[in-house]
């Protein structure tokens, strides 16, 4: 599997021919749009900087489209949505967290969940998580000690944070609070470590990890 982060919420995740993008901008954003085709595109909140379903189309490939809580079996990805609040929009104020199974992986990609805890039914129902995508920002969303209590309560295998700013090509400086990342990972305990361009695993490769954070550079 290869995990890379296009700054944002946004993600492209792959497995062999299949494509996932997460939360990727739409042209109206002031996000940078990153366009590649996608066989399934998760919005989580009805907004400019996430729900740019068409930059996620290319050529002949139109992807599925999951926007909003549910159950879905698609291209044999296992996908349930939980209903959560945000306040990075205050026109549209629903989230929607996603437990996502791709071949035995699970992804829980938490969106611009906001607040200062998760809804009952995701607490009831997440677990077994290997991949946790969580926004650590603030302004909205989860800000940085937030975002690692929940981590921490939710006991994934590997975290990957999101939603900070940045000067990357992917990003635009004011999206997130100031030094959210360094903050992220003071709280952590966890040591700076250089940005990586993808992640590429394989299931057994994160057998055994404890909260491991991977930090993705924006591509």
């Amino acid at each position: 599997m290869i995990i890379t982060y296009h700054g944002g919420e946004c993600f492209k995740v792959s497995q062999g021919d299949l494509t996932l993008a997460f939360n990727p901008p739409s042209k109206g954003s002031k996000l940078k749009v990153s366009k590649f085709g996608a066989d399934i595109v998760l919005v989580s909140l009805n907004n400019p900087d996430f729900n740019g379903v068409d930059t996620a189309s290319l050529g002949d490939k139109v992807p599925f489209v999951v926007n909003g809580p549910g159950e879905y079996d698609v291209k044999g990805v296992t996908i349930r949505g939980y209903l959560s609040p945000s306040q990075y929009d205050t026109a549209q104020p629903i989230n929607t967290i996603y437990s996502v199974i791709v071949e035995g992986v699970h992804i829980c990609f938490l969106g611009a969940l906001g607040g200062d805890d998760l809804p009952i039914e995701a607490k009831q129902e997440l677990d077994q998580i290997d991949v946790l995508i969580v926004p650590i920002g603030g302004e909205g969303v989860f800000d940085y000690a937030t975002a690692y209590k929940r981590a921490v309560q939710l006991e994934p295998k590997v975290v990957i944070p999101m939603h900070y700013p940045s000067t990357g090509s992917g990003q635009v400086a004011g999206f997130g609070q100031k030094d959210s990342l360094k903050l992220f990972l003071k709280e952590a305990a966890a040591e700076a470590t250089q940005p990586i361009d993808k992640f590429v695993f394989k299931r057994k490769d994160i057998e055994g990890k404890e909260g491991e954070i991977v930090v993705l550079q924006n591509s």
